[in-house]
């Protein structure tokens, strides 16, 4: 019963937000991300390897995206704490009970359990460790979740914000495509909600907090949110929301001129991005000697390709 309780929930979610959100037809030209570009600036290899496995000549495509797939402990808490979370604010769309904290991390742990089973850990596969402790992943997942439960930001979404909970959108499907300055943009938002006269975009971090990337990451969704819910990007309140070693938080509004400033940067950023392409229209790269590996060790010591990076 506890796993199907939570699977009803996963699957709760505001049709109306969804249905505000446009849809796009394929297209191969490349579209701008944070994680896109951060992989072309550490190391135009781990770049190539991350998106172009196909036109490698050396190694099949399928041994490239099987490293690729590769996931990592920092990773998997990330992952798994933000389905949890998830869950929980699709479970308040039913119902604005308490919640059962011992059933609510049961449930994590049963998503824990089954993350594990369906993916292959970086550190085990490289043989730095000869299995993942489970019970020290399920403990900073927890620890994560729990911080959550406790702070007066859950307490405030349980008693006020969820008064709009019909116009909630948490995790919407597919990748957070738009269109930014007509370029193809990817920004997937972890929950955004209306509260009164100010919409919120909430973005749940379980990592350290690194503030030019983080920053840089909610303008790109209040510039998702402004495409898709067509309102002007200096009504959201952007927050960046830390889970460990404590529940914190940092709040950016933006200005226009901020805005306009993030628009010039992608616009550059996905032109250096190009010129790595033959054939930009149709996303194909230039040969892979051109894409030259980093000289920074502590970077080639946690990548995933390093077994066929020689």
């Amino acid at each position: 019963m506890l796993l199907t309780f939570f699977i009803e929930i996963l699957e709760c979610n505001n049709e109306k937000g969804f249905k505000m959100i446009e849809k796009f037809e394929y297209t191969p030209i490349l579209g701008w991300s944070l994680s896109r570009y951060e992989t072309f600036k550490i190391c135009k290899r781990q770049y190539f390897y991350s998106y172009y496995p196909k036109f490698d000549s050396d190694y099949s495509e399928y041994k490239i995206k099987e490293l690729k797939a590769l996931t990592s402990i920092p990773l998997a808490v990330g992952i798994i704490t933000h389905d949890v979370i998830a869950a929980l604010l699709g479970r308040l769309l039913k119902s604005e009970s308490t919640v059962d904290r011992k059933r609510f991390l049961g449930f994590a742990e049963k998503e824990m359990e089954k993350y594990c089973k369906h993916n292959k850990f970086s550190e085990v596969y490289y043989e730095e460790i000869k299995e993942i402790n489970k019970k020290e992943l399920s403990s900073s997942i927890k620890k994560s979740l729990e911080n959550l439960l406790d702070s007066d930001r859950f307490k405030w979404i349980r008693e006020k914000a969820v008064k709009n909970k019909h116009k909630w959108v948490i995790e919407p499907p597919g990748y957070g495509e738009f269109r930014l300055n007509g370029m193809k943009t990817y920004c997937k938002v972890d929950f955004f909600f209306p509260s009164n006269e100010k919409t919120y975009i909430i973005d749940w971090k379980t990592g350290k907090e690194d503030r030019k990337k983080h920053d840089k990451q909610l303008m790109g969704y209040v510039c998702w949110a402004s495409y898709h819910f067509k309102n002007n990007p200096e009504q959201y309140l952007a927050i960046s929301a830390y889970l460990d070693p404590t529940y914190r938080e940092k709040e950016l509004q933006f200005k226009n001129y901020e805005i306009e400033n993030f628009i010039h940067m992608v616009q550059k950023e996905t032109e250096e991005m190009h010129s790595f392409c033959e054939d930009v229209s149709e996303n194909i790269p230039v040969p892979k000697e051109n894409f030259k590996k980093t000289t920074n060790e502590k970077i080639c010591n946690y990548c995933n390709f390093r077994e066929i990076c020689l």
